[in-house]
């Protein structure tokens, strides 16, 4: 869900670059009035792998696993279907802990192959970050811990999953261009990667979820699917292609200048942060608070989808996680968010936390948010499981 680095160019700036086939384009759904993410596939022909579809999945799903509430996938990981076949990565009955999911396609990405710029740049801001926050102790102050954490919230809450993915990603509803600029820039300072690239990547993983060619799923290992799927671009490319499903905001000028420029931007917050409280403020306003905001927008990628219940028939192994969607402002309902992809709303119970929600509807209290998009009780009997 999250690419740390893009290269300054204007050719080729995202390593998820494409294969000018698969392009994605919104649809009006056929039942109520929300905007759901299609996708038009090229001609299977042109892969290995052939391309199925929630419902197939779904239809895999329900006849392979009879735990479908408790969130079991252990069946479905062995289902032979196209999107599961064997190939030469696979290594079929290593269970992840504490989870039914069986790593059938484990992915060796640190040792044996080449790595290229863009991966050691990548793996190098990473491991930067890291090592920034091991001086986080010598350098404490509760004026450094309260900039950590309120840029957590400004980056993470109005960034990435307001902005980056329920906004852009899913538009799951509408806001004004200033304002919508303003939270996208929030995204930004969060290093993930600028607008364009995150969404693509983003979009590919729930058009290609838990096959062959979803860019992070822990069919290929838990820490596959948690980060180490950043450090292997050759092979996001090769199963998703270029971003050729984010027309939408290429076409806008603002999402173009901060793909061209994007690794200025955090760098510039650094030198003022340094400017404004020096080490302290540099060690927990960047290194802290960065790999904080890493670590939980991570976790919806791996924990998501190995841990927790499922309450909805989606064919894949996105599940509800409690515990991520209370650090993660609500994104940890995952299970809900693949079930209603377009919904602004994650936690559907009253008792599913979700900060982001909460924020939405304050928006569309004041009128700032439109078209916000909730699934409707007909969608939610659509994707209920069946006995």
């Amino acid at each position: 869900m999250a690419l740390v680095t893009s290269p300054l160019t204007n050719s080729k700036p995202y390593p998820f670059l494409p294969i000018n086939c698969a392009k994605a384009s919104y649809k009006k759904a056929s039942y109520a009035s929300s905007t759901v993410l299609n996708s038009d596939h090229c001609n299977p022909k042109s892969f290995q792998v052939k391309t199925i579809s929630k419902r197939e999945r779904s239809s895999l799903f329900a006849a392979s696993n009879k735990k479908g509430r408790n969130g079991s996938v252990l069946a479905m990981a062995n289902t032979k279907s196209p999107a599961f076949e064997s190939g030469p990565e696979q290594k079929n009955g290593r269970r992840i802990l504490l989870s039914d999911v069986v790593v059938t396609r484990g992915r060796n990405v640190y040792w044996g192959r080449k790595w290229n710029s863009l991966d050691i740049g990548t793996a190098g801001v990473v491991l930067a970050m890291h090592l920034l926050s091991l001086f986080a102790p010598f350098y404490f102050s509760w004026r450094a811990f309260w900039v950590a954490f309120g840029l957590y919230v400004i980056t993470g809450l109005l960034g990435i999953t307001l902005s980056f993915h329920r906004n852009l990603s899913h538009r799951s509803f509408k806001l004004p261009k200033w304002l919508e600029y303003l939270f996208a820039y929030c995204g930004v300072q969060a290093l993930q990667g600028n607008p364009i690239d995150w969404v693509s990547t983003h979009r590919y993983h729930h058009q290609f979820c838990d096959s062959e060619r979803d860019p992070h799923s822990p069919l290929e290992g838990f820490w596959y699917s948690h980060m180490s799927w950043l450090f292997d671009t050759n092979s996001i490319i090769e199963r998703c292609g270029d971003p050729s499903n984010v027309g939408d905001l290429e076409k806008q000028p603002f999402y173009k200048f901060i793909q061209k420029t994007y690794i200025l931007h955090p760098i510039a917050l650094g030198i003022l942060l340094y400017a404004v409280g020096g080490f302290p403020f540099l060690i927990w306003g960047m290194g802290v608070r960065i790999i904080w905001v890493f670590h939980i927008t991570w976790l919806v990628n791996s924990a998501c989808h190995v841990w927790g219940k499922q309450a909805w028939n989606t064919g894949d192994l996105s599940r509800n996680n409690w515990w991520v969607a209370v650090l993660a402002f609500g994104e940890g309902w995952h299970n809900n968010h693949h079930a209603f992809e377009y919904s602004a709303r994650h936690g559907l119970e009253w008792w599913e936390i979700d900060m982001t929600w909460y924020f939405v509807r304050f928006l569309q209290a004041i009128r700032l948010a439109t078209d916000v998009k909730v699934p409707s009780e007909m969608q939610k009997q659509r994707m209920a499981f069946t006995n």
